[in-house]
């Protein structure tokens, strides 16, 4: 099937080279030319090195750390393509940040998943094609079309692939509850529900209650990000407590901040299993995590955008490659 646009074109940001070097060699094209760098004033320049008119053009930016540079980033780098006469401009946000700030929950507060959403269709973008985000209603605060993938499958199969003796999977908090159990039928495997309190405005929680059974279960905590590691290392020192044998966890964006890593480390987690939508640097890493890739799924997707294929189908073809 040709492409509905000229040429398909795939261009990085500084948020995650990695990724848009590994997305590249699985659709088998070079990266785009672009230079992308801050000036001594701490103003971001961009540069398109190649002539992208009427293009195909997808740009890979993760809201990792530093988040609003990143963003930054990606909104002058559709400015700079949209003013070169690109074809379409298609966001390729693996980790979108301020998914958490997605509605008013308390007085005189913003809606910043929303204003950053705006900022993006204003700087020009076409589409939007994204992993995991942590509220599904963001999709609705664009105006352009929007493709959320999921990692879970990927999650899931390496748990497969690992064949853990009597495992049940365990939403860390009731919000998680529906990528819990989606999780778990992925698994075969029974769910139980950690039901907790937030105290105060900051990261720490207070867990209440285990609803259901984790006894001589090899427990999966699962969640779409980590940021301080606190409620994660909570809920698994509750399965140990309630008579788990071991505790794995699992989420699609490592964001590791603060005392994450620490937490973790000291944590009774046997295995943390994230995803490449944000990079780890040396001191992020640990011998228990374990970075699975999302580059043959976003690879995936971004063929069949260009091409006019469903996009639904990319993990059925992207789940037949090695995990790593």
């Amino acid at each position: 099937m040709g492409g509905l646009y000229d040429q398909l074109t795939i261009f990085g940001g500084n948020s995650n080279p990695e990724l848009t070097k590994a997305i590249c060699a699985y659709i088998d094209i070079p990266p785009g030319r672009i230079e992308v760098f801050k000036f001594s004033n701490e103003n971001i320049f961009v540069r398109i090195g190649e002539s992208v008119r009427e293009n195909d053009v997808f740009v890979i930016q993760s809201f990792s750390s530093p988040v609003n540079e990143s963003i930054m980033e990606l909104l002058i780098i559709i400015d700079a393509l949209k003013r070169a006469s690109a074809g379409r401009i298609t966001a390729v946000i693996p980790y979108y940040a301020y998914g958490r700030t997605d509605k008013k929950d308390q007085p005189r507060v913003p809606i910043t998943a929303r204003l950053i959403a705006d900022m993006i269709t204003v700087a020009g973008a076409d589409r939007i094609l994204t992993v995991d985000l942590h509220a599904g209603q963001i999709q609705g605060f664009f105006n352009i079309p929007v493709d959320e993938m999921t990692a879970l499958p990927i999650l899931a199969r390496y748990f497969q692939e690992k064949r853990l003796e009597n495992p049940v999977v365990v939403s860390p908090d009731l919000g998680s509850t529906k990528r819990a159990r989606n999780f778990a039928e992925e698994l075969d495997a029974p769910l139980a529900i950690i039901e907790k309190r937030r105290l105060g405005n900051d990261d720490r929680t207070e867990v209440l209650n285990l609803i259901g059974s984790v006894d001589d279960a090899s427990v999966i905590l699962i969640d779409d990000e980590i940021d301080t590691a606190g409620s994660i290392t909570q809920a698994a020192e509750l399965c140990i407590a309630r008579g788990a044998r071991e505790v794995y966890a699992a989420c699609t964006h490592p964001v590791l901040s603060g005392p994450a890593i620490e937490r973790l480390a000291l944590s009774p987690i046997k295995e943390v299993v994230v995803t490449d939508t944000i990079p780890l640097p040396p001191q992020k890493r640990l011998d228990k995590i374990t970075v699975l890739s999302v580059a043959p799924l976003l690879g995936e997707s971004i063929q069949r955008i260009h091409t006019g294929a469903s996009v639904s189908l990319a993990y059925r073809s992207a789940g037949r490659l090695p995990l790593r």
